[in-house]
């Protein structure tokens, strides 16, 4: 599919109601904490958003998605989408996405035409409520990674996304000391699970299903 043909499905996609947990949770860790997914909003969060960004590449169209280096910290070494935490100079948490890609990997926040957002995900280790928006740029950016959030930038296929082989489940050993049964995407030898996972289980549900 050619990228404008993707952007005007994602344009329709998210016109759509949203699958919210019933795609989330097809991405998971087990056993399931069906607190993340209450009616009822979490006590005080921290507010963050995360953008899901489309560009087009001789490869294709391509999302980029971020290594964080190891630290003592509950998402350190993780692979996610670019964001972060809102900061009172935000408008919205749309601006907060904008922000954190600029600031991490260099995308030119005016440079990106927002396409909508999927359904919000609640983050019990760290207490974040963070809201995930879809994107995209018409031309293949530059990356300026900060070396202090970004170990390495991994972009990846919309094709491998969508292909189910790279869905795959396991243990996953965190700061190494715990272990955990979950789903995961294999992408680059990565394994991308947690919150990015069931963000991406929403969007490939959305996807798959209309």
């Amino acid at each position: 599919m050619e990228f404008d043909q993707i952007i005007k499905k994602l344009e329709k996609l998210l016109s759509l109601p949203l699958p919210g947990k019933m795609g989330q949770i097809t991405m998971a860790p087990k056993p399931i904490d069906e607190a993340r997914f209450a009616e009822l909003k979490p006590h005080n969060p921290r507010k963050g958003a995360v953008l899901m960004l489309f560009y087009p590449d001789e490869r294709g169209t391509l999302v980029p998605f971020i290594k964080r280096p190891d630290y003592d910290g509950t998402h350190g070494g993780q692979v996610a989408f670019p964001g972060g935490k809102w900061e009172e100079s935000d408008k919205d948490l749309s601006q907060t996405a904008l922000r954190e890609t600029e600031e991490e990997i260099g995308i030119d926040q005016l440079k990106v035409k927002l396409l909508g957002k999927l359904s919000d995900l609640f983050i019990p280790p760290s207490n974040f409520l963070v809201s995930p928006y879809i994107g995209f740029v018409e031309e293949k950016p530059t990356f300026i990674p900060d070396p202090f959030e970004v170990e390495r930038i991994i972009s990846c296929p919309i094709e491998m996304l969508t292909d189910k082989a790279i869905r795959k489940e396991g243990e996953i050993l965190i700061r190494k000391e715990y272990r955990l049964h979950a789903p995961y995407f294999d992408i680059e030898e990565q394994m991308v699970w947690g919150a990015t996972a069931m963000m991406l289980g929403e969007f490939m549900y959305l996807w798959e299903n209309n």
